[in-house]
């Protein structure tokens, strides 16, 4: 008797959960922007007279660096 097994098969991609495919990237949106808006909205309320425009550019630049580090792979 032949007993050998064709090892050749190709397993079937799993797919996403739902959860992680629709509401995963909306909480993540969702969080990201509130960030981005709330940093830069404090920036802007607390412009120290020597500043400028140079605090509330810095203030949304990282709070978008910092959105996309943490929520990037998402």
């Amino acid at each position: 008797k032949n007993t050998m097994v064709d090892v050749d098969t190709k397993p079937s991609p799993v797919q996403p959960h739902w959860y992680e495919r629709y509401v995963q990237p909306c909480v993540a949106e969702l969080l990201g922007s509130a960030l981005f808006i709330f940093i830069g909205c404090l920036s802007v309320v607390e412009d120290v007279e020597g500043t400028g425009r140079l605090q509330p550019a810095l203030a949304h630049g990282l709070a978008l660096g910092l959105t996309i580090a943490i929520l990037g792979d998402i």
